[in-house]
Parts: structure tokens; C-alpha cells; sequence
């Protein structure tokens, strides 16, 4: 591939690219050195016309698998239509999506944003307004109680509550009136309660943390407890819902229903950007005109995106599929422990990999990883995720880590 910067010199590889991009943005990510030029499917290609497979899904924004059919059809009909008209008017694609993520939830109603962190930030208001109007909070006085080493997106509110120095360092002051817990405990959540708690906000499975399943029945604990003290209960699915983990959400492994879905990155076919929190009308009957909103949220083209998703989601095919092939991705995995992993956890086509510390760091092991075709992104020092599209084939799959094993080889070498 060739192309050209805007002082008109040739750029035709990734050396080419890296360093204009790396010249000319801020330097708020740390990629690894790769062009991507083209993808489908579970596969991607760079500028140089080499084939990756990809296992990052951008943080499960691709589930389906990137240039799905049946989205880029829907997106390709809409954007020929119609894409923006505001929420000051109503639009022939918003209705369906309405009611068809509210079906999907199990939910009366439903608020759509743009980003996750958007998502996030509307459960945080309602939440606060809920307690105001229903519950009887004195004013000013509501606290909400989120989780150590969360991950819920980088706003100024929200990285106020993260226990990650370089999430949270240099950006304060901070928004008051949240309160940090261990994951994993219930007891935990139940000490910080008072008379002006107002919600719980957790991951069901904490994914930028490595990937944490809590213990066996922690969220049916959390959720009885919520309904004992009058909070409510906000499940952040956005990078583990709606399909990831072998069911359409990650409380469905206990039967749990959250007040608040909070959804995302999945939701807009890694097409366009769509976010949305559910829940039911005595919870999202607070809002009313003027009191939240967003000029995309809830647009046309997005809706159009999200309907295909949504459909997609309701034949059970992908939660099926991603359980199936979790179960595979899992035991080759395993196979790898004392062989330079130390753990590996997660829950359907989702795993966080611990490499053994002493051999490479999580980083120097997705650069090895790249050299043998396969994309995966580190976190947290020695732990790398994987997550590849949900339609990726078993072969490739078992392919994938094998190759990670490859890689641990040549490095204990």
C-alpha cells in the first residue's frame, strides 16, 4: 500500500506510518508496530500485505468478527439513507432498536449513548438521580460503590475511582461520593453500605485487570444484597457482554439480573461507536427532557448497526459458539501452564494468560506473538488477553495458541 502524508511525501510501509502517526498524535496509547490495512472475518492484514490473526477483537468490539455481512449490509442500507437527525426527532430506525435491546435485556427501557465511557457515565447519573427522587438520598449526599482495579473508561469522573496510578495519576481533582472495595467480596460491599448508597457498580468478570472471574456465586451475593439494602445493582458488560462469554451476558452464568445493563463496543458491529445503559421504568423514569443526552446517541446508522447485532444475538448461534470454543481455547491453554504460564482464567472465548514474570513481560510476549501472525495486547506487566472474534474457526484458534507456545519456547531458550 502507498499513500501519501499531507506535505505530499510517499509513505509505503510501516516504518512510513508509525512515524508520521507517532510524530504528529499524542501519545496516549503504546501500539504495537503494525499498519493494519484490511480485515474479515477473524483476520486482519497490514500494509505489507501480511496476514495477522487477530485475538484482540478491540476489546470485544468485534465478537462478530470484523466486515460481519450481515452488519456492514445493514450499515451500507442506512448510510445510503440516512445516518443523523438528532434525538430532537424521531427516526424509523430507533423504535426497533429500543425495544429490541430492551428484549434482549430483559428491561422496560433504554438510553442510548456513543462510547462505553459515555454508557458508564449515564448509569452513574441515573443511579444518583434514582436515589434522589425514589430512594429519599438527601441531596448531594448519594455514594456509589465500585471495585479495586476496575476498569470502566478514562472520563475525569471515572478515573477518579480507578485504583490504576496511570489511569487516575495527575487529572484531579477527583468527583467525590464513590467508595472503592475488594472485588470478589460481598462482605466487602456490605461493610461500605450506609443510608445514601445508591448502586454498586462492578464488572462482571474485570477485563483490563487480566481478565478476573470473581468466586462462584459472588454476583447472586451482590445482587441479594442489593435488593436487602434498596441500591441498585449496574452491570458494566461492555467488554463482557453480548456474547463474549459463552452466554449473552456475563451475570447469565448465575442467573443474575442486574437493575442496570451497562453495553458498548460489541453493540456497534465494530462499526460505528454505540453505547447504551437498560433498565426498567422505575429506575430509568427519572430522566426526563434536557436532563441527559447526546447529539449521536441513539443515531440512525448506529441503530440501524445495533438492530443486526441484536438479531445476530438472538438466534443463541455466537453464545453458543464462543462456549463451545472456550472450552477448546481453555484446555490448549492449560496445556501451557509450567511451560512459561503461570495461570490462565477466564470464561468462554475470553482468557487472561499469566507469563511466567521471569521469562518476559506481557508486552515483549505480544511483539514475539506478532512475529508469528497472531494479535494479542498485554496488560498489567506479564498478562496478555485473548479474545479473538467469535467466528473464528477452531483450526485457527488451536493454531493461535499454539503459537503462543511456540513463543515461550523460543524464549526459555
Amino acid at each position: 500500500m502507498t499513500s501519501t502524508d499531507q506535505g505530499g511525501a510517499r509513505m509505503t510501509g510501516t516504518d512510513d506510518f508509525i512515524e508520521l502517526s507517532e510524530r504528529r498524535s499524542a501519545h496516549n496509547y503504546h501500539p504495537l508496530p503494525i499498519v493494519i490495512h484490511e480485515a474479515r472475518g477473524a483476520w486482519v492484514v497490514d500494509v505489507e500485505g501480511r496476514r495477522f490473526l487477530d485475538c484482540l477483537s478491540g476489546y470485544s468490539s468485534l465478537n462478530f468478527g470484523h466486515g460481519n455481512p450481515k452488519i456492514i449490509a445493514a450499515a451500507q442500507e442506512q448510510l445510503s439513507r440516512l445516518t443523523l437527525t438528532s434525538r430532537a426527532f424521531f427516526h424509523d430506525q430507533f423504535a426497533t432498536f429500543a425495544a429490541g435491546l430492551g428484549d434482549l435485556t430483559g428491561k422496560d427501557m433504554v438510553l442510548p449513548m456513543n462510547t462505553g465511557a459515555e454508557a458508564v457515565e449515564t448509569a452513574i447519573k441515573v443511579a444518583r438521580k434514582w436515589g434522589y427522587e425514589v430512594k429519599g438520598v438527601a441531596a448531594e449526599q448519594a455514594n456509589i460503590i465500585v471495585m479495586e482495579d476496575n476498569f470502566h473508561g478514562r472520563t475525569t469522573t471515572i478515573v477518579g475511582f480507578s485504583t490504576d496510578p496511570d489511569a487516575r495519576g495527575g487529572f484531579g481533582p477527583y468527583t467525590p461520593g464513590f467508595r472503592i472495595v475488594k472485588y470478589g467480596s460481598a462482605e466487602a460491599i456490605r461493610e461500605a453500605v450506609d443510608a445514601n448508597t445508591v448502586a454498586v457498580l462492578l464488572e462482571p468478570i474485570q477485563g483490563e485487570a487480566g481478565v478476573l472471574v470473581p468466586p462462584d456465586g459472588y454476583l447472586t451475593q451482590v445482587r441479594e444484597l442489593c435488593t436487602a439494602e434498596n441500591i441498585l445493582m449496574i452491570a458494566d458488560e461492555i467488554q463482557s457482554g453480548l456474547g463474549r462469554t459463552g452466554e449473552t451476558f456475563a451475570c447469565d452464568h448465575e442467573g443474575v439480573v442486574p437493575d442496570i445493563y451497562v453495553l458498548g463496543k460489541a453493540l456497534g458491529g465494530g462499526v460505528v461507536p454505540v453505547s447504551a445503559i437498560t433498565a426498567n421504568e422505575d429506575v430509568l423514569g427519572v430522566i426526563r427532557p434536557g436532563q441527559h443526552g447526546s447529539t449521536f446517541g441513539g443515531n440512525p446508522l448506529a441503530c440501524a448497526v445495533a438492530n443486526a447485532v441484536i438479531e445476530l444475538l438472538g438466534t443463541g448461534e455466537y453464545q453458543s459458539r464462543a462456549r463451545k470454543l472456550g472450552e477448546v481455547m481453555h484446555e490448549r491453554l492449560r496445556g501451557l501452564i509450567g511451560h512459561g504460564v503461570i495461570t490462565v482464567r477466564g470464561r468462554g472465548l475470553w482468557a487472561g494468560v499469566d507469563i511466567d514474570p521471569s521469562l518476559a513481560s506481557g508486552r515483549e510476549v505480544s511483539k514475539a506473538l506478532m512475529a508469528h501472525g497472531v494479535l494479542a495486547k498485554d496488560t498489567h506487566g506479564s498478562t496478555i488477553r485473548l479474545a479473538p472474534p467469535i467466528v473464528v474457526s477452531e483450526e485457527d484458534l488451536l493454531w493461535a495458541v499454539d503459537q503462543l507456545g511456540a513463543v515461550l519456547a523460543e524464549l526459555a531458550r
